[in-house]
């Protein structure tokens, strides 16, 4: 089984989860957001220190399932990490799952500042990690025309 790396996009950070051969979602943080310089190099430093094969980013749909604003963002950075790491990228419906995090962790988590603040973006990335695992992987890959 490869490495998959979950992804939470966010502007002022992004939330990461990873998966190894045992198929296990962890969170590991948050690095910076799309915001941020730095952001494609802290990344690019995950990828390559948990050797990952495949990125599984959160796509976050309408509740009526339409594509929005913040999925047309979704779709830019989706094509930034395409081009920067070539490796296989997997959209998954992401709706409600930071709803779904803030709801076990507690609102608090979501305003600290500093390291406690990316908690939640970890959080979601790990639930839509395991949504994409439990799925049976590429199944689980929302696909547009």
């Amino acid at each position: 089984m490869p490495n998959y790396l979950g992804v939470d996009y966010g502007t002022k950070r992004i939330g990461l989860a990873w998966a190894d051969e045992l198929g296990i979602a962890l969170p590991i943080g948050a690095i910076a957001g799309v915001e941020c310089k730095g952001y494609l190099v802290e990344l690019r430093q995950e990828i390559q220190q948990r050797q990952i094969d495949h990125l599984v980013v959160g796509y976050p749909l309408h509740m009526d399932g339409k594509v929005g604003k913040r999925a047309k963002e979704v779709d830019l950075f989706i094509g930034c990490l395409e081009k920067t790491f070539s490796l296989p990228v997997h959209r998954v419906d992401e709706r409600l799952t930071s709803l779904a995090v803030v709801e076990v962790i507690g609102k608090k988590a979501k305003t600290k500042k500093g390291k406690e603040s990316g908690k939640v973006d970890a959080a979601a990335a790990c639930l839509i990690l395991k949504d994409f695992l439990s799925s049976g992987t590429e199944e689980g890959t929302l696909t547009f025309s």
